[in-house]
């Protein structure tokens, strides 16, 4: 006959018996979580709670431009050329403020067994050479597995040259003007 399991309860001076005090301790916890929130430093009204508070809609958290006298940024011409460079590439994080695209891995049409990335570092707000840091990543399939592979020597400097170009480009079409 099978057994049947039902509740049963503790025995008595087991260690799985309530405490004395327990529930006091319990709704002294529950009562400090509940009037936590009251101990903020600031009043407020039953508006406050619903408005949105957004701070950063004051603040440009675009490319700065190319100006040197600006706060944070980085130089627009060398953001927009290096975005319209890679624009091939699927990008994974763009950060204007911080100077970072970095891009997914991208296989190119004409070679399904090797796959690319890469990441920028936009250094400085002015358009100058050494202001742009490109890192070029590269991956071959061997049997099931991306393999790490050295990318060509060039690589890396080819598409630096073009991005520089084409920052030069944007420059004077805006009448070579920083701003």
């Amino acid at each position: 006959m099978p057994r049947r399991l039902m509740p049963c309860r503790p025995a008595p001076g087991s260690a799985a018996r309530r405490m004395p005090g327990t529930s006091w301790l319990s709704a002294t916890a529950l009562l400090g979580l509940v009037l936590l929130p009251a101990c903020s430093g600031s009043p407020r009204s039953a508006n406050d709670l619903t408005a949105p508070r957004n701070h950063l809609l004051a603040e440009d958290r675009g490319a700065s431009g190319g100006e040197d006298k600006l706060k944070g940024g980085v130089n627009a011409y060398l953001w927009r050329a290096t975005l319209d460079t890679i624009s091939f590439m699927p990008v994974a994080t763009a950060d204007a403020e911080g100077g970072i695209i970095l891009t997914d891995w991208y296989t190119p049409p004409a070679a399904h067994n090797e796959r690319f990335k890469i990441t920028a570092f936009i250094l400085d707000r002015r358009l100058r050479s050494d202001a742009l840091r490109l890192s070029v990543f590269r991956q071959v399939k061997e049997g099931t597995e991306w393999v790490d592979s050295a990318p060509a020597a060039n690589t890396a400097s080819d598409i630096t040259g073009r991005i520089l170009s084409r920052a030069r480009k944007l420059r004077a079409d805006s009448g070579n003007r920083d701003d």
